[in-house]
Parts: C-alpha cells; structure tokens; sequence
C-alpha cells in the first residue's frame, strides 16, 4: 500500500456498479477495491444512512464498515498492483453496406444518431460543407485530456469530423459556422447527471436573419431549418465527437429530456427587444454573431397575468415566484415574449440589469430550506468547507435567516424572442457555460 500513498477507498450506490467499474478500468486500475451501499443515498436520513454501514454490501455481501477496514488495510494482491491503459485490436477493415437504408441502419445500430433519419455523410456533402468555413479541415478544435470532469475529456476532434456531424443533423453550409463555434466550446452535449439536464443554445447578431432563423411566432419550436438542425447537431456531436449519450455510462438521466433531440434553440429578437441583446453581457459587440450555451434540467411557461386581463405588475413577480421553484438555484435563464419586456420596461426596468438585480434580492429562501435543498449536501457542502463563498457563509448562518436563491446575480440572464401573440414567457432552469464568435469560424 506504501507505493500508492494514502490508503482511499471510493464508495457509491450499487446503482452506479457498472459505471464506478468501467470508470475504475478506464483509469488503468481494472482492480480498484470498491465498497457499495444500497440505493438512494439522497433522501435519506442520518439513522437511515448510518443502518446502511452496519448492513451487508449490496454488491459483495460483505458487512460495508468490515469491507471497508479490510480493503484499506490488506496488501494489495499483483493483480490490484498492476496499472495502465490496455490496447484492444480494432480488428480488420471491413466494407460498409451497400444500400442507403443499410447505411442508415448501421449508424442507427451503432449509436451515432438521435434514431431518427439522418443526412447519409457522403464525402460530397462533407466537402461542400466545409467550403462554407475558411479553417482546414484537419485542424483541431479539442485536443484529447483538455478541460476535467467526463471522459469526453480525453477525445478531441477537428473541422472535418464536426462537418461529418453537421450533414448528418441536416444543417446546410450556411449554418456551418455556428456548428463550429458550438463545437470550440466543449465539453458538448449529452452528458447527464440523474437530473436530466440538457442545454439552450442562444444566437445573436446578423446571421440571424441570413440563416433565417425563426425568432418570432414559435420561436422555440420547429418551425426553421436553421433552429432545428443547429441543435440537432450538438446531440449528434454529443454522441460522436465525445463518448456521450450512453446510457448508464456517460448519461445517468433519470427519466431523459424530450430537450436532448434538437435542444432550446433560441435565436434573439434584438430588433423588439427594448434592451440591449445577451451577447452584449458577455463582453460581445452588438454587431458580432455569438453562440451562448446554457446548461440545466427543464423549461416551465409562466404568464404575469390576472384574469384576462395582464397586469405589468405581476410580471417581476411571477418571474421571481418561478424561479424559486427551480432545482438548486444555480441558474435561470428567462425567455421574454417582446410583450412582457415591453411591459417591464412601462414597469420601470428601463435596463436589463435593473430586472436582474430586482428578481436576484427578491427570489430568497431560509438558510434551512438551502440547506436541505438537492443540490446542497452533495455539492455545495464541500464548497463551504473549502471556504468557497457565499456557501460558506452561508453554512454558518441561522437557519431562519434569508438568503439570495441564486449565488450571484450573473447566474440569472434574460434574453427576448416570440411572436407577441400573448404576454408569455419561460424560464430555463438553466445556467450560462460558455459563448463563443461564430465570425471566428467563418
């Protein structure tokens, strides 16, 4: 045990067998001692958790606190000794089918679509794509082991491969440019906790009305060939430019998100927006074409009116009641109808910022409610204790005390589309990851 350093030993529910398995392998130690507890851990009470200690694991019947004395203090065998990376023979080169329905079939059967139809990738197609960006080809836009966390991490690919992506989503040249600059922002899609998060991908600037993207009447649903191909083509990337989308692997999702096959798209509609476009919060100039993607479980509609009849008043609150019932309060994401913006803007929130600030002081909950909160024991706990902030101050306050559902008020954004049929609008319980030039890429 002396040559691996302090004795560990990883424990996680017996729902995750497989995973911390493979996980383990992929890491170069096939052998790793693992302890199991039964499933759920979240949910459960101190008494229930202590009980699940003094039990059998699940997995290898062996009584868990025992397991885990004997696996931190037993020699390793040779085979828990042995470490790295074992290469497995591909095999040899076989042709591919002969038919387009076969073709459609093997990429179906072997994971690299969303099951349903795509753009057969033929090399003629690639290539036209690939004349709509002045990049090579063959240069790289991830190199493998960049960024954390997934092991999407250790894939990388370049131009041509996200090409390949981009005709089988059904996307034309034109909409080459956005799919690249969704592609230099990684980690892509279809990566999912057992919340079933999925992502919007908001687009500002001119290229808007060049790609003809739809931002007014139905703006979120599929009614442009633009909006639906450009979010398709972050699932399909999702799952062949990275190991993503496997389920019980690379996606824990409990139940799914009907989001994942094409995503929240979300051209702006800067020309009725009465504030200036989203782009421009993250340092963009309003003339520049930038992609944004955001990150989160769901999108829930929600109307400021009482009776027949909306009242200006009501939409601040109802924003700010909306956003309080969110999972986790890491982020909000509010999709205005130019109705509602404009009726804010009469309210008094002549600026973006001055809604944010108000909806940020006024979504608030007890210390208490934060605590026992989803997301909190698992992952904002251990923040606290690192001393990370507001957390940890956080943790140290009386539970009836009042805080700020959301940590900063950056976490919530805003941003205008639709077809001012009636004053709606949707709040994403989504938080911002990463926006990116579109210019750049053409």
């Amino acid at each position: 045990m002396e040559k691996m350093g302090v004795p560990a030993i990883p424990m996680c529910t017996k729902a995750y067998t497989e995973l911390s398995r493979l996980t383990a392998a992929r890491e170069g130690m096939p052998h790793l001692r693992e302890v199991f507890t039964p499933h759920p851990v979240g949910g459960k009470s101190s008494a229930e958790l202590a009980a699940y200690l003094v039990n059998p694991d699940p997995v290898s019947g062996v009584q868990i606190m025992k397991e885990i004395v004997d696996d931190l203090t037993k020699p390793l065998t040779p085979d828990e000794m042995k470490s790295g990376m074992q290469s497995i023979a591909a095999g040899a080169a076989t042709f591919g089918p002969d038919t387009a329905d076969n073709l459609q079939e093997l990429f179906m059967n072997n994971g690299m679509t969303d099951y349903m139809p795509i753009i057969i990738p033929t090399e003629e197609k690639v290539e036209a794509m690939l004349k709509a960006t002045s990049h090579k080809p063959e240069e790289v836009l991830r190199t493998p082991l960049q960024g954390v966390g997934y092991t999407s991490a250790r894939w990388g690919y370049d131009v041509r491969q996200v090409a390949v992506n981009a005709v089988m989503a059904g996307c034309r040249p034109e909409f080459f440019p956005v799919v690249l600059a969704m592609a230099s922002i990684g980690p892509l899609g279809l990566f999912g906790s057992t919340t079933s998060s999925s992502s919007a991908i908001v687009i500002n600037g001119p290229i808007r009305d060049k790609l003809n993207m739809n931002y007014g009447l139905g703006a979120l649903g599929p009614f442009a060939q633009s909006n639906a191909t450009i979010g398709r083509s972050w699932t399909l990337m999702g799952k062949n430019l990275t190991n993503g989308g496997i389920p019980g692997d690379t996606y824990q999702g409990g139940q799914g998100n009907q989001l994942d096959y094409n995503n929240c798209v979300i051209a702006e509609d800067e020309k009725n927006s009465p504030w200036p476009p989203l782009h421009t919060q993250f340092g963009f100039k309003p003339e520049e074409n930038v992609v944004s993607i955001f990150g989160g479980p769901d999108l829930r509609q929600g109307h400021g009116a009482k009776g027949a009849g909306a009242e200006p008043a009501m939409f601040d609150q109802q924003i700010s009641y909306m956003c309080q019932s969110l999972v986790g309060g890491s982020g909000a994401l509010a999709i205005l109808d130019p109705l509602v913006a404009r009726r804010l803007v009469d309210q008094g929130y002549d600026t973006k910022q001055k809604l944010i600030d108000w909806v940020w002081k006024n979504t608030n909950r007890t210390v208490k409610d934060f605590k026992e909160s989803f997301l909190a024991p698992f992952h904002l706990y251990p923040l606290a204790l690192q001393g990370r902030e507001p957390y940890a101050s956080w943790y140290k306050m009386p539970d009836d005390a009042m805080i700020p559902f959301f940590p900063r008020a950056a976490d919530i954004n805003i941003v205008v589309c639709g077809g001012q049929a009636n004053a709606f609008f949707q709040i994403a319980n989504m938080v911002h990851g990463r926006s990116a030039s579109i210019d750049k890429w053409t």
